[in-house]
């Protein structure tokens, strides 16, 4: 069964005439006869009765038309849905880690929503190695993680530069440097995270030995520091989303560098219009964002410690 044969069916049930079929089809009647005399054979049931110089659909017909115009409906769908010019529409399954999630992606969520109203949006969270394990199987479009690694079958592409803060209740006092965190709890996600790993190695080039307390929530975490229980490096973005109402104090260290976030999916999945869209206004969104920072940044504001932030 072939959608050639299902055009010309339908196109003859539509008219009522083989001629004027081929008129509309643009070929000749003799080919529209053989087609459906083969559809005919392989469905095993008569679809047309002739009637005078005409022809009458069979019941078969009818119950076959039925499927005809579905069958021909989603094969016109499935054309548009991959063509390069076509407005993205259906599903877009996008995994990401939490400080994504929370700190960056709500907002271009919403923007994306309103521009493709027909793009159907699934958002997932969960730690970068499951993230990547599910583009690998399929099971997600597209994933956010804060790490750059090379995977068989996934590609990568850079999306935005994430700057960390340390954050801590004003009533700890100021922190200058990493000797000022002595005797104070540090709370961040576990092991596997490379904001944690960022703190960890600054820790050890200051000589500083201390244990960190792992929570797995960034709610939870920002919960802590409020309560001036300790402190935690966080992503900027998560800073700006709990900071104004946190009364935190915030901390840069030129000594913990940014970290890139890359955008991660199948080298398989080669055309995916709604992924591409997402992937484009994302860098779009974040460069414009950078080009604010830096037009905003005055260098004269920076000392040799730790820089204070205002959320």
């Amino acid at each position: 069964m072939e959608l050639a044969q299902i055009r010309m069916f339908k196109t003859v049930a539509d008219t009522g005439s083989i001629a004027r079929a081929a008129e509309v089809l643009h070929c000749v009647p003799s080919n529209i006869t053989a087609r459906i005399k083969s559809l005919e054979a392989e469905l095993g049931v008569a679809l047309f009765y002739r009637q005078g110089r005409g022809l009458r659909i069979s019941p078969a017909g009818e119950v076959f038309l039925s499927y005809a115009a579905k069958i021909l409906a989603l094969s016109d769908e499935a054309k548009r849905a991959v063509d390069p010019l076509a407005t993205p529409t259906g599903p877009l399954r996008i995994g990401a880690i939490e400080s994504s999630a929370t700190g960056r992606l709500p907002r271009l969520l919403a923007k994306f929503h309103a521009r493709f109203p027909s793009v159907s949006l699934e958002l997932s969270t969960g730690t970068w190695s499951q993230l990547l394990d599910d583009t690998l199987s399929h099971k997600l479009d597209g994933v956010i993680v804060a790490v750059d690694v090379e995977r068989p079958l996934l590609k990568r592409t850079f999306i935005y530069r994430e700057d960390l803060v340390l954050i801590a209740s004003p009533s700890l006092g100021p922190l200058r440097d990493a000797a000022d965190l002595q005797g104070k709890a540090i709370f961040m996600w576990p092991t596997g995270c490379p904001y944690r790993a960022a703190l960890e190695r600054w820790l050890a080039r200051q000589g500083q030995d201390q244990s960190i307390v792992s929570i797995a929530s960034y709610g939870a975490i920002a919960g802590c520091v409020s309560a001036g229980a300790g402190v935690a490096l966080v992503p900027r973005g998560i800073f700006e989303q709990y900071g104004p109402s946190s009364g935190w104090a915030g901390y840069e260290f030129p000594e913990l560098t940014a970290i890139d976030n890359l955008f991660y999916w199948h080298e398989h999945s080669t055309h995916h219009p709604a992924r591409d869209a997402f992937v484009a206004m994302l860098q779009a969104e974040f460069e414009l964002e950078g080009d604010r920072e830096m037009a905003e940044q005055n260098p004269a504001d920076r000392d040799p410690g730790g820089l204070s932030l205002s959320p």
